[in-house]
């Protein structure tokens, strides 16, 4: 019987948060078909031995093991292309799974018949809620809020009330693919080792003539950063972000908007002090 639902995750020395993020899975109770996919990019912390042993006792547990760390698009790509389910689901490692989250996710995409890619409210650890979604970065959107003060047109944020709304993109953590999505738009692209690859997939949805929703009664805990500080230290985690910033933008542009974030919060700075 083919799943309804498949979840991959991509694995990197989380252990524990790994564990606990498929735990959620399995205790969420909407008595979805569902698969699991982990795709662990060469952990050295106990993981695969863990996972392996999930796979042995589990039905529909795909475990993929991998000689190096592939990156995020990569690796995510490796399960997409093994998946079996009608709808997929990106979940990172650092995510718990709340009551019924998955069910009233992909019970959603199935009634909006022009969802390309679907995303739940996320929390923080306290349960205050996460700013998960985002305008495109744009020149002027970048101009508006750190030269103009125009809060909102450039940073991550939440949209209010309970009811689904459109936005341009949804962080990646917790990410509904639909079946058109993935006809349409298709894998994600592998240029991207870290960052902006769910930017990018959703920018590529929405030419595509789908629509990227945020839907709010569905939520999941994020703890935001968890799955990838152990690529770089805390003091160089931004460094991260610049090749594909690159990638995304294109150079010039990328190092104008470094120039007008540098710049707006430097002023702020200096605003701040008199």
């Amino acid at each position: 019987m083919k799943p309804t639902l498949s979840i991959i995750i991509v694995s990197f020395n989380t252990k524990s948060l790994t564990l606990d993020a498929i735990s959620s899975v399995y205790q969420e109770g909407s008595n979805l078909s569902i698969q699991i996919i982990v795709i662990d990019n060469n952990s050295q912390d106990g993981s695969v031995e863990a996972l392996r042993n999930l796979a042995s006792k589990y039905e529909n547990f795909l475990l993929i093991e991998n000689s190096g760390n592939l990156g995020f698009a990569k690796a995510n790509n490796q399960g997409i292309r093994k998946a079996k389910g009608e709808y997929l689901l990106l979940l990172n490692s650092d995510t718990v799974v709340k009551k019924g989250a998955l069910g009233k996710l992909v019970n959603f995409a199935k009634e909006t018949p022009d969802a390309g890619v679907v995303g739940p409210r996320l929390l923080n650890k306290d349960g205050s809620v996460q700013k998960g979604c985002y305008h495109f970065p744009t020149i002027g959107r970048a101009i508006s809020e750190y030269w103009l003060g125009r809060k909102g047109y450039f940073d991550s944020f939440a949209p209010q009330g309970g009811f689904p709304v459109t936005v341009d993109v949804l962080v990646g953590a917790a990410f509904l693919i639909t079946p058109k999505a993935l006809k349409k738009v298709g894998l994600l692209d592998e240029r991207y080792f870290f960052y902006f690859d769910d930017i990018d997939y959703c920018r590529r949805v929405w030419r595509e003539g789908l629509k990227v929703y945020y839907y709010p009664k569905a939520e999941i805990v994020h703890l935001v950063g968890a799955s990838g500080k152990k690529i770089a230290d805390p003091a160089n985690q931004w460094r991260r972000l610049i090749p594909s910033s690159k990638i995304y933008h294109g150079t010039l542009k990328h190092y104008l908007l470094t120039f007008i974030l540098w710049l707006g919060q430097k002023w702020e700075k200096i605003f701040k002090k008199n």
